[in-house]
């Protein structure tokens, strides 16, 4: 299993950093590998993406959101195997951290060897700056779900 771990400081306060983190839908003006996200429900979300060339589909489900602190998810069944949280850090009123962590499968040799060469990292680090332009262009978020779900 690979792990990844990458923060961005964006400048925006953390609210709005975590209220644009709340639109699934708006994940593919950002993460690269992301085609689509439709939310099914508060809970629930069907994934497209692109990973090496290779298309895939899956459910996750948020497993953990408290607002401006963290929304954590695990993909349910299926091909796709990964788990990650990402948490929301206060460092103004005018900036926050975002950090990033997912543990995920590899399964094509194309991806075991993107994973061991940090390809996935330096993915990460590259849709995170994305996401920085994107919120900071905006200067606030896209909508906001603020609803707790706890394990």
């Amino acid at each position: 299993m690979s792990q990844v771990i990458e923060t961005i400081d964006v400048d925006v306060p953390v609210s709005i950093a975590y209220n644009q983190w709340t639109q699934f839908e708006s994940f593919p003006h950002f993460l690269s590998f992301v085609e689509s996200i439709e939310q099914i429900g508060d809970t629930l979300t069907h994934w497209k993406v692109k990973i090496a060339g290779v298309e895939r589909e899956f459910d996750a489900e948020i497993t953990e959101q408290l607002p401006d602190e963290r929304v954590a998810w695990k993909s349910l069944g299926g091909e796709v195997q990964h788990a990650g949280v990402v948490t929301f850090h206060r460092l103004s009123d005018a900036s926050s951290r975002v950090a990033v962590q997912f543990d995920w499968e590899a399964q094509s040799i194309v991806e075991k060897a993107g994973a061991l060469l940090g390809i996935d990292s330096a993915s990460v680090k590259s849709d995170l700056k994305h996401f920085k332009e994107f919120i900071e262009g905006h200067g606030s978020e896209t909508g906001a779900w603020r609803g707790t779900v706890e394990t």
